[in-house]
This record gives C-alpha cells, sequence and structure tokens, in this order.
C-alpha cells in the first residue's frame, strides 16, 4: 500500500506548480521569439525574390512542414508506457501544479 501524506501531496503541487510557472513563462517569451525570427526570414526571402536575387519554392516549402508535423504525431502514438494507470496516479500531485503553473506564467509571459 502506498502511504500518502498531504505534507508530500502539498510539497509536490507547490514544486510542480513553480516548475511549471517558469516553464510557461519563458515557453511563450521563446515562441515569440521564433515566430519574430521565421516571419523576418520569411519576409526575407520574399524580398530577395521580389528582386530577382532568389528564387523560392514555396509550395515544396511548405510540403515539408507538414510532413514533419505528421512523423512528429506518428512517432508520439507510437510509445505507450506500461502500467499507466500506476503511473498516472504517481505523478498526479506534480503534473496538476506543473500545468496550473505553466498555464499562469504562460498567460503572464
Amino acid at each position: 500500500m502506498v502511504d500518502i501524506g498531504l505534507q508530500q501531496i502539498g510539497l509536490e503541487l507547490g514544486t510542480g506548480a513553480v516548475i511549471g510557472g517558469l516553464i510557461g513563462f519563458t515557453a511563450k517569451k521563446v515562441a515569440k521569439i521564433i515566430a519574430f525570427l521565421i516571419g523576418l526570414e520569411l519576409a526575407l526571402f520574399k524580398f530577395l525574390e521580389s528582386q530577382g536575387i532568389l528564387t523560392v519554392d514555396w509550395e515544396r516549402l511548405s510540403a515539408g512542414l507538414v510532413n514533419a508535423s505528421t512523423a512528429a504525431g506518428d512517432a508520439a502514438s507510437a510509445n505507450q508506457p506500461p502500467g499507466i494507470v500506476t503511473s498516472f496516479l504517481s505523478i498526479i500531485p506534480v503534473s496538476a501544479g506543473f500545468t496550473g503553473g505553466f498555464f499562469l506564467g504562460f498567460r503572464k509571459g
């Protein structure tokens, strides 16, 4: 039988919330920077193409993104951990705190 204490659950919940908040805040900042850089790169490609310096195959460029997202989805669904119920019950406090903290940090970022 698993011994569950309220202090341990509170500690795991709080730790998960703090870590989730920090990661959520950082993730939003990094996502903004990446989106800006990708937009800048695409604008540069379009400018160079309009000047006749560069030729961009836009259809081929977007097809690579679609294939990458499909491959990532297939890889994520292929790995199913054994004993999923036991694993799920053991991480509820940390994951609940992390999720709440992540959304709060992402919102404040």
